[in-house]
Protein backbone atom coordinates (compact mmCIF):
# COMPACT_ATOMS: atom_id res chain seq x y z
CA UNK A 1 0.00 0.00 0.00
CA UNK A 2 1.30 3.43 -0.92
CA UNK A 3 1.81 5.99 1.80
CA UNK A 4 0.01 9.33 1.72
CA UNK A 5 3.31 10.96 0.72
CA UNK A 6 3.67 8.84 -2.41
CA UNK A 7 0.12 9.68 -3.46
CA UNK A 8 0.47 13.38 -2.61
CA UNK A 9 -2.35 13.23 -0.05
CA UNK A 10 -1.87 14.52 3.49
CA UNK A 11 -2.98 12.23 6.31
CA UNK A 12 -5.74 13.66 8.49
CA UNK A 13 -6.55 11.86 11.75
CA UNK A 14 -10.19 10.97 12.40
CA UNK A 15 -11.83 13.78 14.38
CA UNK A 16 -13.14 11.51 17.14
CA UNK A 17 -9.99 9.39 17.33
CA UNK A 18 -7.98 11.10 20.06
CA UNK A 19 -5.20 8.52 19.88
CA UNK A 20 -4.63 9.25 16.19
CA UNK A 21 -4.68 12.98 16.94
CA UNK A 22 -2.19 12.41 19.78
CA UNK A 23 0.24 10.56 17.51
CA UNK A 24 -0.32 12.74 14.42
CA UNK A 25 1.69 15.56 16.00
CA UNK A 26 4.80 13.43 15.56
CA UNK A 27 3.99 12.83 11.88
CA UNK A 28 5.97 15.91 10.95
CA UNK A 29 5.43 15.63 7.18
CA UNK A 30 1.77 14.55 7.58
CA UNK A 31 2.06 11.44 5.39
CA UNK A 32 0.41 9.11 7.93
CA UNK A 33 3.69 7.45 8.91
CA UNK A 34 5.92 8.39 11.83
CA UNK A 35 9.60 7.48 11.48
CA UNK A 36 12.09 7.67 14.36
CA UNK A 37 13.51 10.92 12.94
CA UNK A 38 10.04 12.47 13.14
CA UNK A 39 9.51 11.23 16.69
CA UNK A 40 12.87 12.81 17.56
CA UNK A 41 11.89 16.10 15.88
CA UNK A 42 8.55 16.09 17.70
CA UNK A 43 10.15 15.56 21.09
CA UNK A 44 12.67 18.32 20.40
CA UNK A 45 9.81 20.60 19.28
CA UNK A 46 8.02 20.21 22.62
CA UNK A 47 11.13 21.01 24.63
CA UNK A 48 12.81 17.68 25.35
CA UNK A 49 16.59 17.48 25.32
CA UNK A 50 18.72 15.60 22.82
CA UNK A 51 19.15 12.45 24.88
CA UNK A 52 15.51 12.09 25.91
CA UNK A 53 14.38 12.77 22.33
CA UNK A 54 16.82 10.18 20.94
CA UNK A 55 15.82 7.59 23.55
CA UNK A 56 12.10 8.25 23.01
CA UNK A 57 12.38 7.97 19.23
CA UNK A 58 14.04 4.56 19.47
CA UNK A 59 11.90 3.25 22.36
CA UNK A 60 8.61 4.35 20.80
CA UNK A 61 9.24 3.44 17.19
CA UNK A 62 10.87 0.10 17.93
CA UNK A 63 8.06 -0.76 20.33
CA UNK A 64 5.12 0.29 18.18
CA UNK A 65 6.16 -0.14 14.56
CA UNK A 66 5.34 -3.80 14.00
CA UNK A 67 2.07 -3.52 15.93
CA UNK A 68 0.78 -0.76 13.63
CA UNK A 69 1.76 -2.61 10.44
CA UNK A 70 -0.28 -5.85 10.47
CA UNK A 71 0.58 -8.24 7.67
CA UNK A 72 3.72 -6.34 6.71
CA UNK A 73 7.24 -7.57 7.24
CA UNK A 74 9.78 -6.21 9.67
CA UNK A 75 11.25 -2.85 8.70
CA UNK A 76 14.55 -1.47 9.98
CA UNK A 77 13.16 2.04 9.47
CA UNK A 78 10.60 1.32 12.26
CA UNK A 79 7.66 3.24 10.76
CA UNK A 80 4.48 3.74 12.80
CA UNK A 81 1.25 3.89 10.78
CA UNK A 82 -0.90 6.52 12.45
CA UNK A 83 -4.20 5.07 11.18
CA UNK A 84 -3.40 1.80 12.99
CA UNK A 85 -2.05 3.26 16.23
CA UNK A 86 -4.94 1.74 18.19
CA UNK A 87 -3.39 -1.68 17.49
CA UNK A 88 -0.38 -0.67 19.59
CA UNK A 89 -2.30 0.27 22.74
CA UNK A 90 -0.41 -1.15 25.70
CA UNK A 91 -1.66 -2.67 28.92
CA UNK A 92 -1.34 -1.07 32.35
CA UNK A 93 -2.80 2.14 30.97
CA UNK A 94 -5.60 4.35 32.23
CA UNK A 95 -8.25 3.10 29.79
CA UNK A 96 -8.87 6.67 28.61
CA UNK A 97 -8.46 5.47 25.02
CA UNK A 98 -10.84 2.67 24.04
CA UNK A 99 -9.76 -0.24 21.81
CA UNK A 100 -10.30 1.96 18.73
CA UNK A 101 -8.41 4.96 20.08
CA UNK A 102 -11.44 7.06 21.01
CA UNK A 103 -11.52 9.15 24.19
CA UNK A 104 -13.51 7.69 27.11
CA UNK A 105 -14.61 10.64 29.23
CA UNK A 106 -15.62 8.52 32.24
CA UNK A 107 -12.17 6.90 32.43
CA UNK A 108 -10.52 10.31 32.20
CA UNK A 109 -12.67 11.67 35.05
CA UNK A 110 -11.92 8.53 37.05
CA UNK A 111 -8.19 9.40 37.07
CA UNK A 112 -8.89 12.54 39.08
CA UNK A 113 -11.80 11.18 41.13
CA UNK A 114 -9.63 8.34 42.40
CA UNK A 115 -6.18 9.87 42.59
CA UNK A 116 -6.19 13.67 42.95
CA UNK A 117 -6.58 13.98 46.71
CA UNK A 118 -4.46 17.07 47.39
CA UNK A 119 -6.05 19.24 44.66
CA UNK A 120 -9.28 18.22 42.88
CA UNK A 121 -8.04 19.08 39.37
CA UNK A 122 -4.35 18.17 39.58
CA UNK A 123 -2.02 15.32 40.43
CA UNK A 124 1.05 15.51 42.65
CA UNK A 125 4.06 13.31 41.91
CA UNK A 126 3.01 10.99 44.75
CA UNK A 127 -0.55 10.74 43.36
CA UNK A 128 0.86 10.01 39.92
CA UNK A 129 2.88 7.12 41.38
CA UNK A 130 -0.32 5.82 43.01
CA UNK A 131 -2.15 6.06 39.65
CA UNK A 132 0.60 4.08 37.93
CA UNK A 133 0.57 1.41 40.63
CA UNK A 134 -3.23 1.15 40.49
CA UNK A 135 -3.16 0.69 36.69
CA UNK A 136 -0.33 -1.84 36.70
CA UNK A 137 -1.53 -5.19 35.38
CA UNK A 138 -0.01 -8.47 36.55
CA UNK A 139 2.67 -9.87 34.22
CA UNK A 140 2.64 -6.75 32.04
CA UNK A 141 6.13 -5.36 32.43
CA UNK A 142 6.22 -3.76 28.95
CA UNK A 143 2.90 -1.99 29.46
CA UNK A 144 3.90 -0.81 32.93
CA UNK A 145 7.20 0.57 31.59
CA UNK A 146 5.41 2.31 28.72
CA UNK A 147 2.83 3.87 31.07
CA UNK A 148 5.54 4.94 33.54
CA UNK A 149 7.60 6.54 30.76
CA UNK A 150 4.64 8.40 29.22
CA UNK A 151 3.37 9.79 32.51
CA UNK A 152 6.82 10.73 33.85
CA UNK A 153 7.74 12.62 30.67
CA UNK A 154 4.39 14.43 30.85
CA UNK A 155 4.99 15.28 34.50
CA UNK A 156 8.57 16.44 33.82
CA UNK A 157 7.47 18.70 30.95
CA UNK A 158 4.22 20.05 32.33
CA UNK A 159 4.15 20.19 36.12
CA UNK A 160 3.66 23.69 37.47
CA UNK A 161 5.98 25.46 39.92
CA UNK A 162 4.19 23.68 42.79
CA UNK A 163 4.76 20.23 41.28
CA UNK A 164 1.16 19.80 40.11
CA UNK A 165 0.07 18.19 36.85
CA UNK A 166 -3.23 19.84 35.98
CA UNK A 167 -6.33 18.13 34.62
CA UNK A 168 -6.60 20.38 31.56
CA UNK A 169 -2.97 19.54 30.69
CA UNK A 170 -3.62 15.81 30.95
CA UNK A 171 -6.72 16.12 28.77
CA UNK A 172 -4.71 18.07 26.20
CA UNK A 173 -2.08 15.32 25.99
CA UNK A 174 -4.81 12.79 25.23
CA UNK A 175 -6.18 14.80 22.29
CA UNK A 176 -2.74 15.89 21.08
CA UNK A 177 -3.34 19.63 21.48
CA UNK A 178 -0.77 19.86 24.28
CA UNK A 179 2.06 19.07 21.88
CA UNK A 180 1.10 21.92 19.55
CA UNK A 181 0.87 24.28 22.52
CA UNK A 182 4.31 23.25 23.84
CA UNK A 183 5.80 23.66 20.37
CA UNK A 184 4.37 27.20 20.08
CA UNK A 185 5.67 28.08 23.57
CA UNK A 186 9.15 26.80 22.74
CA UNK A 187 9.17 28.68 19.42
CA UNK A 188 8.05 31.94 21.07
CA UNK A 189 10.82 31.64 23.70
CA UNK A 190 13.33 31.05 20.94
CA UNK A 191 12.27 34.24 19.13
CA UNK A 192 11.92 36.38 22.25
Amino acid sequence: MASSASTGVKFVPEEDNFLQRHVAFFDRNKDGIVYPSETYQGFRAIGCGYLLSAFASLFINMGLSSKTRPGKGFSLSFPIEVKNIHLAKHGSDSGVYDKNGRFVESKFEEIFAKHSKTHPDALTNKELKQLLNANKEANDRKGAIAAFTEWKILYYLCKDKNGLLHKDTVRAVYDGSLFEKLERQKASKKHA
